[in-house]
């Protein structure tokens, strides 16, 4: 009876989903629900994938860390939208970093959520946010409409990454990770940003025939700490 508890046992462990998780620190990252959209975008084999809130002091910290070391190795970030239901504002900055996105370029947009993230501190409320964005436009030479989404198309996209976020089983801000076509790793600790990603294109680089990981390891032999 006891070996047959057991088999049955093993068969239901069989069919629930892989509890493994990968951190760097080990054992310091979250557990998720769903994974499957942990992978590079179509054409590139090592990304950064991360959920972000614009009013997260976290985030802030982060950003900057994140588009030098996507600079640095020329891999893509794929950013979502996570706004934290107990902030005030950011859920309204991100629809206006959707607005740039979509109407302007993605590279403004860019810059509307890095001068964000540089002026948190100074951005009490929507008020604040609202003075913010204005001299963002001027400053850009930009005209600012009157109601930045009147269709509601900007916030459903922002609406979209949330619950993306919630499926995935997304719990704090921001959720970071380094990805390959068949693994990810979710960096906790930003210090260790640039060696994940020297450990992910080397696992990319061996398990490509014809290439190895020896220009990798070169080209990324000094790694800043931050």
């Amino acid at each position: 009876m006891n070996r047959i508890l057991v088999a049955a046992t093993l068969i239901a462990g069989l069919c629930l989903p892989a509890a493994a998780q990968y951190s760097a620190p080990p054992n310091t990252g979250n557990h998720f629900k769903d994974t499957s959209m942990l992978k590079p975008p179509a054409g590139a084999k090592v990304a950064i994938i991360k959920f972000e809130d614009l009013e997260c002091p976290a985030c802030a910290h982060a950003n900057p860390i994140v588009h030098e070391a996507a600079e640095r190795y020329h891999i893509p970030i794929v950013r979502y939208d996570f706004p934290l239901r107990m902030h005030i504002w950011s859920r309204d900055a991100a629809i206006t970093a959707r607005y740039l996105q979509d109407k302007v370029s993605p590279q403004v947009a860019d810059e509307f959520r890095s001068a964000v993230f540089a002026a948190q501190t100074s951005i009490a409320s929507k008020d604040d946010l609202a003075a913010f964005t204005r001299r963002f436009f001027q400053q850009h030479k930009l005209n600012e409409p009157f109601v930045i989404d009147p269709s509601g198309r900007f916030a459903a996209e922002v609406n979209a990454d949330y619950t993306l976020g919630e499926r995935v089983g997304i719990s704090q801000t921001p959720t970071i990770w380094v990805v390959g076509p068949k693994s990810w790793v979710q960096v906790t600790d930003m210090n260790l940003l640039y060696s994940t990603i020297d450990n992910m294109e080397s696992q990319v680089a061996q398990s490509t025939p014809g290439k190895t990981a020896a220009n990798s390891k070169l080209r990324h032999a000094s790694t800043p700490q931050r």
